[in-house]
């Protein structure tokens, strides 16, 4: 069974940096895509950023373009999001997911994370 576990949120200042860890069970690239996604209080959670094989393709939201990467970590079944120049919107809950179909929309991702509190607060 698919299981995925996000970890690494935390509170940072703004303008900080934060690498998120999403490390996937029974993990096989060429499957899925593994997306990232938010939620901040009061607002719907917004896709963020995708990550799909076997050529590693990957796409962004526009608010992440330029200051997040997502990679990932074949040999540990891991995918990262460094998130760079963090401002206090990108606060919220960071969730992953994964896919059959690699898009930032989340209706397609069909097995979630638990989710990870990031705050980006002076």
């Amino acid at each position: 069974q698919l299981q995925l576990v996000e970890s690494g949120g935390d509170l940072v200042q703004p303008g900080g940096s934060l690498r998120l860890s999403c490390t996937v069970s029974k993990f096989t690239m060429d499957a899925y895509a593994i997306g990232w996604f938010r939620q901040a209080p009061g607002k719907e959670r917004e896709g963020v950023a995708y990550i799909s094989g076997p050529s590693d393709y990957t796409n962004y939201a526009d608010s992440a373009k330029g200051r997040f990467t997502v990679s990932i970590n074949n040999a540990k079944n891991i995918v990262y999001l460094q998130m760079n120049s963090l401002k206090p919107e990108d606060s919220g809950v960071y969730y992953c997911a994964a896919s059959r179909i690699p898009s930032l929309l989340e209706k397609w991702y069909t097995t979630w994370g638990q989710g990870t509190q990031v705050t980006v607060s002076s």
